[in-house]
């Protein structure tokens, strides 16, 4: 499955992106404000967490996509749906995006047509979405597609030793700000 927005494309994992991956994630700075994501990140955890996203993509519990500008093949970032759940009709959004390609608005659009896709071929209800409550640029993307704070779960992570606070986030199907993504 691939998805496409006017300046992305955004397609599932493959086993060769795996030393990007490994890359990109792995540095210190999207790790950090991640709460799976180890650093440093070897291109071999990277290639069984591509096989583990392969599987669940299978399976329909999730749906990952890497983004990359439409006339580049250097992808730059990811979003997905994880914790995709039918019978309560939700899913949760996540995402990073490498330091260089941050501030120009293209995690705001691939999350976007992720949404779409949720709350268009998925039918979801309801899309959560958690952030660190540090991690402001998070807050703003997910504020900028409409999301609502929910509240904070306090001292809900734990990243290197250190138990982090994190912001609860929901957008529902019948939102007025929902209405972009329906």
């Amino acid at each position: 499955m691939i998805l496409r927005t006017e300046r992305l494309v955004l397609r599932p994992f493959m086993e060769e992106d795996a030393p990007r991956l490994a890359a990109l994630a792995g540095t210190r700075r999207v790790a950090d404000t991640t709460a799976s994501i180890p650093h440093p990140y070897s291109p071999g955890q990277a290639l069984g967490e591509i096989r583990r996203f392969q599987a669940e993509l299978q399976s329909g519990s999730s749906a990952h996509f890497v983004f990359a500008l439409a006339e580049s093949e250097e992808w730059f970032g990811e979003v997905l749906l994880k914790l995709i759940d039918t019978v309560h009709s939700q899913a949760e959004l996540g995402f990073w995006i490498d330091a260089a390609s941050g501030g120009k608005g293209y995690v705001t659009e691939a999350s976007g047509a992720a949404l779409r896709y949720a709350f268009g071929p998925l039918a979801l209800n309801r899309i959560n979405a958690h952030s660190m409550v540090r991690n402001q640029a998070s807050a703003k993307v997910l504020t900028r597609l409409g999301f609502h704070h929910e509240g904070v779960l306090r001292e809900r992570v734990r990243k290197w030793g250190v138990f982090e606070d994190v912001d609860a986030w929901s957008l529902l199907r019948g939102d007025p700000e929902s209405a972009p993504y329906r």
